[in-house]
């Protein structure tokens, strides 16, 4: 199993990042995906969850209105897309699979 994040960077308060999860290993389409953050010296934190066909989607209430989780099955991947991000958004961002983890993208949200 491999999950591959990108997309991450510096972006001013305000703006947008899309993110990207590329998954092998697995029959993607048949599982729900998530995504979770983990802010510097903060604990890891579920951000968004998507239904194995893309159908429900579920978010913490931080990123409610302002975050987009979606996936495109033919791809084997899954994005977030953040919009009106925050400094408080600061974190590396990592997609999930079950017990499998991607190594990670960082957003930094500053001016």
């Amino acid at each position: 199993v491999q999950l591959v994040e990108s997309g991450g960077g510096l972006v001013q308060p305000g703006g947008s990042l899309r993110l990207s999860c590329a998954a092998s290993g697995f029959t993607f389409s048949r599982y729900a995906m998530s995504w979770y953050r983990q802010a510097p010296g903060k604990e890891r934190e579920w951000v968004a969850r998507i239904t194995n066909g893309g159908g429900s989607t579920n978010y913490a209430d931080s990123v409610k209105g302002r975050f987009t989780i979606s996936r495109d099955n033919a791809k084997n991947t899954v994005y977030l897309q953040m919009n009106s991000l925050k400094p408080e958004d600061t974190a590396v961002y990592y997609c999930n699979w079950l017990d499998a983890w991607g190594q990670g993208t960082l957003v930094t949200v500053s001016s």
